[in-house]
């Protein structure tokens, strides 16, 4: 499995011109890990509403099969011996589970239905135990994953304190932090840097806990969006979502989640959001800017911590070499949205429309060569990602 590391930064604004362009010096502490995600990281979870309208095309669910699954679980229920009979079928015919997740959206912030933490804890040992008893092998043994709900930390204590060690492989939890889909501020609050930031408390709490209690789990975003109730109009499907989305997969691998499924490093200069970690497979670190200043462009160099081979006392201070430079040039992607306009649908990668072709095949996503001497320029309203393939930090080696 390919782990990559997130490491620290510090973002330092060296002068701001007139033209609203700020030049920034970026300082990369490549040397110590604050979290570690693999190529499990970012999913996609199936969304009810794009069933509207679906056909017998591959890959899609008729209505009348989604009626008939419907039928079924109206008219059986979920029942202990219905887990099981379901889980014997399967492995009967050979079918590959990754993992059971027990309910969802149970916990005490649940929407329309909740259990208590304390029998939730003892259902889901019950359910742990019948997949160990079915799955002999513990290579092949599905993860069992819960609550699936949201955040509540008195509940989420009691639950993991209840289900005790080796039990929940997955401590799934929900975002949807903007709040209401029909909210009028949405476009406003996807631009502002400290709203974005009230998230990091639940993170943190969810973190903390799994910590506490079951340091062999892992913390997982299960279901995530940026509103409730099926999204936001004029939002939700534009390139603003964008600033969301990207600000989320950096903000939860920040807080060492494991999995961050959709319906580094983080600081920020006010609307400038910087997360990177070490480049996957290849050598070197990755790094995403996104700008949510509609007005102001940066100017980006980067700066590597000095590398000292002695063993350095606690009065030492690392300091940055601000002499690093790369030889090989680096690999850029900048994304924005057509005509500046965020609240539109279309996307261009350096400057080319990201539409699909007169056949349909979505057309090549391949990046722009810069010379590795040159700052990085962040235009308003855009979202870079750079890879430097011979930036020296010492985890990514």
């Amino acid at each position: 499995m390919d782990l990559k590391c997130v490491f620290s930064l510090a973002i330092l604004v060296s002068q701001i011109s007139l033209l609203l362009t700020q030049n920034v010096n970026i300082v990369i502490q490549g040397a110590t890990s604050i979290a570690e995600t693999d190529d499990n990281f970012v999913c996609a979870t199936w969304i009810g509403s794009l069933l509207k309208n679906a056909t017998t095309i591959n890959g899609c669910l008729p209505m009348e099969r989604w009626d008939e699954l419907n039928k079924f679980f109206n008219q059986t229920g979920w029942q202990s011996q219905n887990a099981r009979d379901f889980m014997k079928y399967t492995i009967s015919k050979g079918y590959k589970v990754d993992s059971y997740e027990f309910g969802h959206q149970l916990s005490r912030a649940g929407m329309g239905a909740s259990i208590e933490a304390e029998q939730y804890g003892k259902d889901i040992v019950v359910l742990k135990n019948l997949v160990k008893e079915l799955h002999l092998d513990p290579k092949t043994q599905p993860k069992v994953l819960g609550p699936s709900g949201y955040y509540d930390e008195k509940w989420f204590n009691s639950f993991l304190e209840v289900s005790r060690q080796e039990v929940v492989d997955g401590v799934t939890h929900h975002i949807y932090n903007l709040g209401p889909g029909d909210d009028p501020n949405m476009i406003t609050k996807i631009q502002d840097p400290s709203y974005l930031n009230q998230v990091a408390q639940t993170y943190k709490g969810v973190l903390d806990i799994v910590n506490k209690f079951k340091p062999q789990s892992r913390a997982w975003v299960f279901k995530s969006g940026r509103a409730l109730h099926g999204g936001a109009k004029d939002v939700s499907q534009t390139f603003a979502n964008g600033f969301w989305y990207f600000d989320q997969l950096g903000m939860a691998s920040t807080y060492n989640h494991k999995v961050f499924c959709r319906q580094t490093l983080i600081e920020s200069n006010q609307n400038l959001r910087v997360y990177a970690h070490c480049a996957k497979k290849k050598p070197g670190i990755s790094i995403i800017f996104i700008n949510l200043s509609k007005d102001s462009s940066f100017n980006v160099t980067l700066s590597n911590y000095e590398h000292q081979s002695r063993n350095l006392r606690t009065t030492d201070v690392v300091k940055p070499n601000y002499e690093f430079r790369g030889y090989q040039n680096r690999e850029e992607y900048h994304l924005a949205a057509l005509a500046g306009n965020i609240q539109g649908q279309i996307v261009l990668l350096n400057d080319i429309q990201m539409v699909p072709t007169k056949t349909f095949d979505i057309p090549a996503i391949e990046p722009k060569l810069v010379n590795a001497s040159t700052p990085i320029s962040v235009a308003a309203y855009s979202i870079v990602y750079v890879t430097i393939r011979d930036f020296q930090a010492p985890l990514c080696a």
